[in-house]
Order: structure tokens, then sequence, then C-alpha cells
């Protein structure tokens, strides 16, 4: 079991995880943030948002000059302090923005496939789809190396854009409320095992770490930590994991915030 006093990484999805999916409320985790807050313990947010997204949302947190992970992993941000990080301040993983909406354009155009993607809208119209305000929509519509659409086709259209784009060397994964495309260099997996190496290396010694998610694009992201939690989501699929072994994934029975505070009292609540 982790413990409060060892050296660790917490990795945290928002939408649905640390923010209440219908309010962004995150008041109920705010104990454990100011608790984790004092330890000097990293919480690196992980979500399908765009950096400009995330950076606000940091801001609000008190977790800002901490490192984050965007768009899926397709955006990795840096701690404030790694300036002398060759990657610094951001590192893209894979394809441009521009040149996945490319892609995404073209198969549209050869298999009239039937989507609408963030880019397309303006920021009035995707704060009414979105709940948004429009301001926070103007951050959402400002990827870097991805891409979110509404899929407005079927199921079976869908398995069938998913090969199209896994033949191109791109993902399609699906969020807690839309749909994401990035390059297979990118990923949730990829950027949590990078930081945790990146920490490794600077504070020159292994690091606990917890992962909190709860949509299908989680997965990847807990399971690459030592210790998962499963917020209890709105997904209907939920969460399927490799390795779903109870000593090492805990799943909630509170949703959002309140979730997020039940998982980390399951694993630290002790401490």
């Amino acid at each position: 079991m982790p413990a409060l006093h060892d050296p660790l990484l917490i990795f945290t999805d928002l939408d649905g995880t640390l923010l209440d999916s219908h309010t962004w409320d995150w008041q109920p985790a705010a104990e454990w943030l100011s608790r984790l807050g004092q330890q000097q313990i990293p919480i690196i947010l992980c979500s399908s948002k765009t950096a400009a997204e995330m950076m606000a949302l940091q801001k609000s947190l008190g977790l800002q000059d901490l490192p984050f992970i965007a768009e899926n992993g397709a955006v990795i941000h840096l701690d404030t302090h790694w300036q002398d990080h060759p990657d610094y301040p951001r590192l893209i993983n894979g394809a441009s923005h521009d040149e996945v909406v490319q892609v995404l354009t073209r198969l549209r155009e050869q298999h009239g496939f039937k989507f609408t993607l963030f880019s397309e809208l303006e920021d009035r119209v995707l704060a009414e789809v979105t709940g948004l305000t429009p301001t926070q929509a103007g951050l959402a519509r400002l990827h870097e190396a991805s891409e979110t659409l509404i899929w407005r086709d079927s199921d079976e259209r869908m398995n069938n854009f998913r090969s199209a784009l896994k033949g191109l060397g791109l993902r399609f994964m699906q969020g807690a409320r839309y749909w994401h495309v990035l390059d297979q260099r990118g990923g949730k997996d990829q950027a949590v095992n990078w930081l945790t190496s990146q920490y490794r290396q600077r504070d020159g010694h292994p690091h606990t770490t917890i992962g909190l998610g709860d949509g299908p694009n989680d997965a990847p992201l807990l399971d690459n930590v030592d210790f998962a939690v499963v917020v209890k989501g709105l997904n209907r699929d939920g969460v399927t994991l490799t390795n779903d072994d109870p000593d090492r994934v805990y799943r909630t029975t509170l949703k959002g915030p309140a979730g997020w505070r039940e998982g980390l009292d399951h694993w630290l609540g002790d401490s």
C-alpha cells in the first residue's frame, strides 16, 4: 500500500474524475488537494482537454508550475522548473493538429462519414453544444496535436472509421462525452511513463504512481501506474483494464470529485 511519506506522483483525469461532469465542481476533492500540496506531492492533470484549458484549470486548482498531460497524451507540458530540458516548455507527440484535421477531412470526403469537428464550430455554437461558456469553448478549440469530434454516424461505420485511422497511424479514442483523434505515437500511457522517467532522472529515485480516471480513454493511464482508482462514471462501457487486480485497482462507489476523494481515502487514508 502506498503512503503519504512515500515519493509519490498522482496522475488524474479531469472531467468526471476530479471535476463534476455537469457542474465542473471540484470542492469534494479540495481537502486532498491541499493535503497533497502540503506534502509537495505532484498532482499531474491528464486529460483530453487542450493545453490552454489545462493551464486555466491548473490555476484555479492551485497546481500551476506542475507538468500536465493534454490532448490524451499528444501534448506534455513540462514543470516550470525544468527550463533546462531540451523539450521545454512543451513536448508534442506525433502529428500536429492541422495534419490530423487534414486526414479527418479527407476521410469524410472520400467515405461520407458523419461527424463534426470542434474546430469547425464557432465558440458560441460549441458552447451551446457542450455546456461550456463561450470563453471556455474558445479554449477547447485550441488543439495542438489532436482533434475532438462529435460522432453522428452508426456504430458499424465507426468501426470502419477506426480501422481507416489506424491504417494511417492515428488513434480513435472515446472520452467521457466526445471522441478524440491523435497520433499513435501519443497517448496517456506514453505520457505517464515519460513523465515518471523524467521525475526519476531528476530526483534520483523511483516514485510510486497513483492514477485516477473514469472513462475508457483513461485505461492507458490506469494500466501504467502502480495503483489505480477507477472513479464511477457515466460511460455505459465502463473502464476495462489489462491488470484489474484488487490489490492494485480500486473502483469507487461515488462519482466525480467525491469518487476522487474516496479513491485517495482508500489508498492513502491511513497515512
